[in-house]
């Protein structure tokens, strides 16, 4: 028997398409880009051998197939939350310290209400977060000083496993008093020729625009560089340029003042997951956690 060959996420993906029978209606609950989600569905469908949804003009409904495997995927899905909530008397009489690696904007935005529901699980467990930039988190899980890391993906590395949560698009982010608020619906276009605020090229966010920009044709002119996103934030609010950056970075306090834009001509986005080691075992409280994060993610 050949194994299935998909991710838990995939699997709440499908349902959601199914209950909200729509892709775009699906993509906005669980915080995804329709493409993203459609790739999911394709990789699923592929991997299961049949279709599972049947895609019209109006609307979205299971094929016969996805009839019979849907309420099995559904009550999988409950017996796998409901077993690991049996862990919570483990956690409970558990203790000791778990560290992750995380990058700021997954920080922010997430983790707290997350820590929040994990320590009210494993009250003796003590949570240690390095806050790290994409290349100092994948260090942290390669050398074991963080069990997990949310962050983006890195390069081929056989000892380190990625699973995808959620894909965070680049958009544009400048002054309330900048001309370029005022638009209603920018575009890539509307920024060429001005001077932007970027991050460094080593780093994981710049990879994922400038490959983003080359599928979509569109170059643009760089004129500040700065390590991290916190930095850039902080230069487009003294006024020295627009940039371009992930929506998640621009929800934080740093970004309190700033007016951040979806642009038209080409989405391009970043993939935010989960990083481990490939043949290392998560402890019980890891394994939790990463459980909690992709729960908070996926219902978004």
């Amino acid at each position: 028997m050949v194994p299935l060959n998909c991710e838990i996420t995939d699997l709440r993906a499908v349902i959601a398409v199914a209950d909200a029978k729509s892709f775009q209606r699906a993509a906005d609950q669980l915080n995804l880009s329709q493409p993203a989600l459609s790739r999911r569905m394709q990789k699923l469908e592929a991997s299961i051998g049949t279709a599972l949804l049947e895609r019209t003009t109006r609307n979205v409904r299971l094929t016969p197939a996805g009839e019979e495997i849907v309420p099995l995927l559904r009550r999988l899905l409950e017996e796998l939350d409901t077993s690991l909530l049996g862990m919570l008397a483990l956690g409970e009489r558990q203790a000791g310290r778990l560290t992750i690696a995380s990058i700021p904007s997954a920080m922010v935005r997430f983790l707290p209400e997350v820590l929040e529901r994990f320590g009210q699980e494993f009250r003796n467990v003590r949570v240690r977060v390095l806050d790290l930039s994409a290349t100092e988190c994948a260090e942290a899980v390669r050398t074991g000083e963080a069990e997990f890391g949310i962050t983006l993906p890195v390069t081929s590395d056989g000892d380190l496993a990625f699973e995808p949560l959620i894909d965070d698009p680049y958009g544009l982010v400048c002054r309330q008093d900048d001309p370029l608020a005022a638009l209603a619906d920018p575009s890539w276009s509307d920024l060429v020729g001005r001077r932007l605020v970027t991050v460094h090229m080593g780093s994981g966010n710049r990879t994922a625009l400038e490959a983003g920009l080359a599928r979509a044709g569109v170059e643009l002119r760089w004129f500040y560089e700065v390590t991290r996103l916190t930095s850039a934030l902080a230069l487009v609010q003294a006024g020295l340029g627009p940039s371009v950056l992930p929506r998640l970075a621009c929800q934080g306090p740093d970004a309190r003042d700033l007016v951040w834009r979806p642009l038209r001509g080409g989405e391009v986005v970043r993939t935010i997951g989960v990083l481990r080691r490939a043949s290392a075992p998560l402890s019980v409280a890891a394994s939790r956690l990463m459980t909690l994060l992709a729960a908070a993610w996926v219902g978004r």
